[in-house]
């Protein structure tokens, strides 16, 4: 069970943070301070014979300017329990970056991509342009493209990193957009008309004239979670061949030491400073790696951890700014070749004092966005959740329920025939949605949880077809479930033990009370990602077309408008149902 954090383990964390940021925390009751150099010593040298390097790195930041509504969650060292914790936010990790650049003139600040995509409002209705740029005035370097880089296609990404006015919607910032100040990298991105990656493979710096390669790239993956039209024309390469191949390239510029920033990732079963097991691609891509790279920082799974894997350093720093990793390198001056590698995750907590420009920043956009983020859509009962661990046992959360109810409700009355069921992809719902205490729900909160705008379309499939669908939440030879959430009146039964391909128990699926047949014609309501076949969801895309509808986020405010003053209840997770144990 989740819960607030008790006192004690603040100052737990509060010892963490003040080793490495000094005067940037002060007691519960005081006043952020700002942070004071003087109190900061120098980490540039050990000794004549090595050279200290600091990277400093954050991965899947999203866009998010201001901290999070759902925080952090850590594990309690004294009870075990889950706990939440207040985290994030630009304007102070700007401060705890340049505290940390501060130790070490050595320095670099280095993202393991997914920046942006999949935006809260502030950022997301200018385009990320202001996530580009807060992160651009906090000194980032370096980023990985994360595969919602690719959410509107190559030609965006391209602006965002050279900047200029969006194609379609033209300027609409505060400012000139100029494009990112620092640089990404996409090793393993390729363009099959000309068969070179879409950006620069690698950045090679020089830290007291010893050189250290640094290689960007996404997951191959990326094509099963991206819309079909935003990676046309792409090619996306294994990642350790990719890195492999690279690196003798790196060797003939002097090159010994190198550095892999990664937008794949893993799952630990430790605290956010901790790794006693981990699974997930990120272990055998690590495994594979050339001995050269010492260095992995690794995103993708919103996931925070500290690892050695194939005795290499391989971190994370969970999502949204909330934390900051501070990774310490000792490079050997003659050979070039990395001698020791540690790391630390440091949370970006609420006590630490706010960075001038950032606010400036965020609040030249807060004035033109504020009035549609705070537009009141109606009420709240009680939290609704898309986290793992609130999901039921057979897949299904509160939040995912609502959303396939708003869809079938958007699109149930037409002349056309209306839907009879929606499904949609547990990844396009993005957050859930935290009560306040007076129970208000605004536009920006709805938006935080659907943020891609995807256009509704109802399509026909048969029984059989449906059921297929069904049998494609489980995926990569069984490593990832995708549990699809569905809308009130379908329900249906699975069995993980039974053979893959056939875990949806025959005449399980029921609509309305009544079995649905094989041959039996269902007007189901979906995203256009699905539709394309998003999430290896494949046979989505034999449907027949029988309407279109609103955008999603569209069809989840005018669900809660509906309701007027009576407060949104969340489902009984009762649709989806497990029966294997």
């Amino acid at each position: 069970m989740n819960r607030l954090v008790p006192r004690h383990f603040l100052l737990l964390l509060s010892s963490a943070v003040l080793a490495a940021c000094a005067s940037m925390t002060a007691p519960p009751d005081a006043p952020p301070s700002a942070p004071a150099p003087s109190a900061l010593k120098s980490t540039s040298t050990v000794n004549a014979a090595t050279v200290a390097v600091k990277v400093l790195a954050i991965n899947d930041f999203h866009g998010n300017l201001m901290p999070p509504a759902g925080g952090i969650k850590l594990r309690d060292p004294q009870t075990g329990e889950t706990l939440t914790l207040g985290a994030g936010g630009a304007e102070r990790m700007a401060t705890v970056v340049q505290a940390l650049k501060a130790k070490n003139p050595n320095h670099v600040f280095v993202a393991a991509g997914d920046l942006v995509g999949a935006s809260p409002l502030l950022s997301a209705l200018f385009h990320d342009e202001p996530t580009i740029e807060s992160l651009g005035l906090m000194g980032l370097d370096l980023s990985a493209v994360g595969n919602h880089e690719f959410d509107q296609g190559l030609t965006e990404l391209l602006r965002k990193q050279n900047g200029g006015c969006h194609l379609k919607d033209g300027c609409k910032g505060p400012t000139p957009f100029t494009g990112a100040r620092y640089q990404y990298l996409a090793a393993s991105t390729i363009d099959t008309a000309t068969g070179r990656p879409v950006l620069p493979a690698y950045s090679i710096k020089r830290f007291d004239g010893v050189p250290v390669g640094f290689i960007g790239l996404t997951l191959k993956d990326t094509p099963n979670l991206v819309s079909p039209t935003g990676v046309a024309g792409l090619r996306f390469d294994d990642e350790a061949q990719t890195v492999n191949r690279l690196v003798p390239e790196l060797q003939r510029q002097g090159v010994h030491t190198v550095v892999v920033l990664i937008h794949e990732g893993g799952v630990p079963t430790g605290s956010y400073n901790e790794c006693p097991g981990i699974s997930g691609p990120i272990v055998d891509i690590v495994k594979q790696l050339d001995p050269s790279v010492g260095l992995v920082v690794s995103g993708h799974t919103h996931r925070a951890y500290n690892c050695r894997i194939d005795g290499r350093l391989v971190t994370s720093g969970d999502k949204y700014g909330t934390l900051v990793s501070e990774i310490d390198l000792q490079i050997d001056r003659r050979s070039g070749r990395l001698v020791e590698a540690r790391a630390e995750n440091l949370v970006v907590r609420p006590e630490i004092a706010k960075d001038p420009a950032q606010t400036a920043l965020i609040a030249s956009y807060q004035r033109l966005a504020n009035p549609l983020i705070e537009r009141p859509v109606g009420f709240l009962a009680r939290p609704l959740s898309k986290e793992d661990g609130d999901r039921d046992k057979g897949g299904g959360t509160t939040m995912g329920q609502l959303v396939a109810d708003a869809m079938l409700a958007s699109t149930a009355a037409s002349s056309a025939g209306g839907a009879q069921l929606a499904l949609t992809n547990i990844g396009g719902v993005r957050t859930g949605l935290i009560r306040r205490d007076d129970g208000r729900v605004t536009f920006g909160d709805l938006f935080a949880a659907l943020p891609f705008s995807n256009a509704l379309v109802v399509m026909e499939y048969t029984g059989a077809q449906l059921r297929e669908v069904l049998e494609q939440q489980w995926q990569v030879n069984d490593s990832r479930f995708l549990p699809l959430q569905v809308s009130q009146g379908f329900s249906y039964r699975w069995d993980k033990r039974r053979p893959a391909g056939q875990r949806i128990l025959p005449d399980s699926l029921m609509l309305n009370g009544q079995p649905i047949t094989s041959d039996q014609k269902l007007r189901v309501t979906i995203n256009a990602f699905l539709q394309a076949g998003g999430d290896g969801f494949t046979t989505l895309t034999k449907g027949r077309l029988v309407q279109t509808g609103p955008m999603d986020v569209d069809a989840l405010e005018t669900y809660f408008k509906l309701q007027g003053t009576t407060p949104v209840q969340p489902s009984l997770l009762t649709r989806s149902v497990r029966i294997d144990d």
